[in-house]
């Protein structure tokens, strides 16, 4: 495999496999097979990529258009090594929907190119020194509660949304939990983006869908791109977010290496530095800030397919579709009754990921430094606590997840310090 770029070791008519047969990374199957596998992948991040925009006010196919650049510039810094493609970031909603109420959608720009430029710079020092320092850094206990906040921070914009349309909400995020419990496999896994659908008919039926902007878009254009400016106030609200991230894209390096038996820790901070630099991007054109996605995960456990090919397939089918501005608009005629049913899963599902941290990593309640870093953090971020501090004459504002997150960081740490001066020696985690 080439250290600066992407080959693939089958050529040709491409490999052919028995089934239940792995293809690696740096192979593929025939180019019919290759592009079908390609556009699954693009079905699985469709429903989460498109509802982070629609939730947030932000153009859909801008977005669309930044993760499928995303994912060839995650590909080119990973020389084809780790397949993955990046999509919508759930971890940006609500700095961005906060910020957006004092800075407007340039501030909230802003705040992302931060929060990507950042995230690279700590892909550079995790490419020199490694990823230990992380898990020194951001332990489970710590983890676990920055993704809870994220998602029961969230949970009043969810429940507005859901007011707007009860009866559209409630159809919505029924047809989600029947399809998430009764099928398996690729269907199950697109759960949220099957009650999208049948909420958005539903919705048709009852008059509350307005089509009045489509008839005004062309088919073929360019998406609606626009240059952040820069707010040292929303600092706060973005950074945490880096936190998060760095825990979404290692954990997704892991996940990678289990499924195709390659050690591929020497990739983590390559894996930082591509998400970083795609976030960057994004915020500069006026997309939202990219993560690396579990959906697809799913779709090379149900395939076997790692082939990095099938993401290129993507990226460029992602690309493609953004430059139908009649597209961009059909996605951003979805209603409030609609994404409030969706936002109440979505949300929730978030906050328990945090949960599931906990538990996977079997986290010890009984200690009082884990206890005390959860419960107090929890409430503070999901609660309307405000830090103000003044800086040259400006007021930063630290409220929500970034105090949250500030909070729980300094009550695990603090605590730790102050055990290890009690008694001399390094109390468990």
């Amino acid at each position: 495999m080439s250290n600066v770029g992407v080959r693939w070791s089958i050529h040709g008519n491409g490999k052919t496999i028995t089934p239940g047969e792995v293809v690696a990374p740096n192979e593929r199957l025939s180019w019919p097979r290759t592009i079908g596998i390609g556009l699954q992948h693009v079905v699985a991040m469709f429903g989460a990529t498109f509802l982070v925009p629609i939730l947030t006010g932000m153009p859909p196919a801008t977005t669309l258009f930044f993760s499928g650049i995303g994912t060839i510039v995650f590909l080119l810094l990973t020389a084809g090594r780790i397949p993955s493609y990046l999509g919508s970031s759930f971890a940006f909603i609500a700095p961005i929907m906060a910020s957006q109420a004092q800075y407007g959608v340039a501030g909230a720009l802003g705040g992302v190119v931060m929060a990507g430029v950042v995230l690279f710079l700590i892909g550079l020092v995790v490419q020199r020194f490694g990823a230990s320092w992380i898990n020194r850094l951001m332990p489970p206990a710590v983890t676990g509660t920055i993704v809870a906040l994220i998602g029961l921070n969230l949970a009043p914009s969810a429940k507005s949304n859901f007011d707007k349309a009860p009866l559209t909400a409630l159809i919505t995020l029924l047809v989600i939990i029947l399809v998430s419990v009764l099928f398996r496999g690729i269907l199950g896994r697109l759960s949220i983006l099957v009650g999208v659908v049948v909420g958005y008919l539903v919705a048709i039926l009852q008059g509350q869908v307005d089509f009045s902007a489509i008839d005004k878009q062309a088919w073929i254009g360019l998406p609606q791109f626009q240059t952040p400016t820069f707010n040292l106030a929303v600092a706060g609200l973005f950074i945490p977010v880096v936190l998060v991230l760095v825990a979404e894209n290692i954990g997704h390096v892991k996940s990678v290496a289990l499924m195709t038996k390659e050690d591929l820790d020497p990739l983590a901070g390559r894996a930082l530095m591509a998400d970083g630099l795609a976030t960057t991007l994004a915020g500069f054109g006026g997309g939202s800030g990219t993560t690396t996605y579990a959906e697809n995960i799913g779709v090379m456990a149900a395939t076997k397919v790692y082939s990095t090919a099938a993401y290129w397939v993507a990226a460029i089918a992602a690309l493609l579709l953004s430059f139908s501005p009649k597209f961009g608009a059909l996605i951003a005629t979805v209603p409030p009754g609609v994404l409030g049913g969706a936002a109440t899963m979505l949300y929730g599902m978030i906050g328990v990921l945090g949960v599931r941290i906990w538990v996977q990593n079997k986290v010890d309640f009984g200690n009082p430094v884990n206890l005390t870093t959860a419960a107090v953090a929890l409430i503070i971020g999901i609660a309307d606590y405000t830090w103000t501090l003044s800086v040259g004459g400006n007021e930063l504002q630290f409220a929500g997840i970034a105090l949250g997150t500030a909070a729980a960081l300094l009550i695990y740490h603090g605590m730790r310090g102050l055990l290890r001066l009690r008694t001399g020696s390094t109390p468990p985690a």
